[in-house]
């Protein structure tokens, strides 16, 4: 991968893994926000650090700040938390307008990798924290065999395949 703005023509096969990698995102992010107990949001692990709301809050601006590259503005906010179906809904949103565009022929105005190793790659990071955040909290998720998971481009919406191996 370059780090030149791509075009749907030159990097097909980068634009698809972005896509996948997005559906990731969605995938895991589904494990860790469905079911979620009563009062998580404001769960904390420790003094200062971001409730399990405030994380949400977070992955969803990180999506709409890796939209706001895709198209070529740039720009980045810190939202302040809503409720949590209010944030699952926005996360769900903005993985959805993101994929569309990625689907598109319209040219990517910021470099592939630079989307995965910045915005995506972060997302990964927040949902694991979510996902050790659940645990703490006493409702942990099931682990799962990802690479046998049923993951797919497009699919970056709340209504996910069910897990095909669990432990």
């Amino acid at each position: 991968m370059t780090n030149l703005p791509a075009t749907p023509s030159s990097t097909d096969s980068g634009r698809q893994l972005l896509r996948h990698a997005v559906a990731t995102v969605a995938y895991r992010g589904g494990k860790v926000l469905r079911g979620a107990p009563e009062g998580f949001s404001s769960f904390t692990v420790g003094e200062g650090g971001r409730s399990a709301g405030a994380i949400l809050t977070h992955l969803g601006d990180l999506i709409h700040w890796a939209f706001s590259m895709v198209n070529g503005r740039r720009e980045w906010h810190d939202s302040e938390p809503d409720s949590w179906n209010v944030e699952v809904a926005r996360f769900y949103s903005a993985l959805s307008v993101l994929d569309a565009y990625l689907a598109s022929n319209h040219p990517l105005q910021a470099p592939i990798d630079k989307l995965f190793q910045g915005p995506v790659a972060d997302a990964l990071t927040h949902v694991g924290q979510l996902a050790m955040m659940r645990r703490l909290a006493g409702a942990p998720i099931k682990g799962e065999n990802y690479y046998v998971a049923d993951i797919a481009a497009g699919r970056v919406g709340p209504d996910q395949v069910a897990p095909k191996r669990e432990f």
